[in-house]
């Protein structure tokens, strides 16, 4: 069976249009659909429905995507394993990460890194992190620096220290008591919130359905700077995870249900079913070590 059939079949599937594959895989369309139909005419079943312009996985053509991504996956490792022999301690390490931890960690973390394996060459994404989970196992980067979401069979993770989730807001507001704000007290102000591809946001929701309150929401971002720019004119409280505040001036504290902190802990994590180069595993260590001092970045302001 030819890899390169099977190879442009997950393609496929993952992308949903011959036109996105194409374009991924840098083939022309029309040799994009012969590998599928040929693949096809070799399995003896169709693999996909056509509705509209998409394209949609039959139930066969379901059953046997695992299997490929399971040869696809092997033979990558066979190859990053050569690759492996050959580079040693040199070579590009592939990084996904939120942009706060980009800025708020990664900004200076990697001058040291770099001091000590000079040879490697740190490629960032930004990348949130159910996000990073499709690029994990795609082989797209070595590692995903995000806050756990659940047990992934497949993944190895390093633990790391809890990130709390913080609410930002003016000094002249009167909100909270020792550092810490309970979710109800926030529930009468506008907040201005991350959208639901942060973690800290789903925790944030999760915790209002357990309290019972109905947050009033002014703005959901992606960008957690909006947040505190919008919370330091004084049109809301920012509620956000471990970034830098310290250019803006706002009061910070913990939000806390019933007491306790609403956090959220950071994983290192990366796929064990592919091999991790050693310069990975230095980068792990390294990045562990200096985030239990790092974080978290912002504490509670002083009353």
């Amino acid at each position: 069976m030819d890899l390169k059939r099977l190879r442009t079949f997950v393609a496929v599937a993952d992308l949903g249009t011959v036109s996105k594959a194409a374009l991924r895989l840098r083939i022309s369309q029309s040799a994009l659909s012969r590998q599928i139909g040929d693949l096809e005419y070799e399995c003896g079943f169709k693999l996909f429905d056509r509705i509209g312009r998409r394209l949609f996985l039959t139930t066969r053509g379901e059953q046997l995507l695992g299997d490929c991504r399971g040869v696809l996956g092997q033979v990558g490792s066979l190859g990053e394993r050569i690759e492996l022999l050959k580079r040693g301690d040199s070579g590009v390490l592939k990084v996904a990460a939120p942009p706060q931890t980009i800025e708020s960690v990664l900004a200076g973390f990697l001058p040291r890194y770099t001091e000590r394996f000079p040879n490697v060459r740190v490629k960032l994404t930004e990348a949130l992190g159910m996000d990073q989970v499709p690029m994990l196992e795609r082989g797209e980067v070595h590692i995903g620096i995000r806050h756990d979401q659940g047990v992934n069979p497949w993944f190895e993770s390093l633990a790391l220290p809890s990130d709390d989730v913080l609410a930002a807001y003016r000094p002249s507001l009167q909100l909270g008591r020792g550092g810490a704000v309970d979710i109800v007290s926030l529930a009468d102000h506008p907040l201005l919130l991350l959208d639901s591809g942060y973690s800290v946001r789903r925790l944030f929701n999760a915790a209002c359905r357990l309290a019972d309150v109905e947050p009033s929401i002014l703005l959901e971002s992606r960008a957690p700077h909006t947040l505190l720019a919008l919370a330091e004119s004084g049109q809301g409280v920012a509620v956000i995870p471990s970034v830098r505040t310290d250019r803006y001036r706002l009061r910070v504290a913990r939000v806390t249900h019933r007491r306790k902190p609403l956090r959220d802990r950071y994983v290192i994590q990366w796929d064990k079913r592919r091999p991790m180069p050693t310069y990975a595993q230095n980068f792990c260590a390294a990045l562990a070590a200096y985030m239990r001092d790092a974080l978290p970045i912002t504490r509670p302001s002083a009353r």
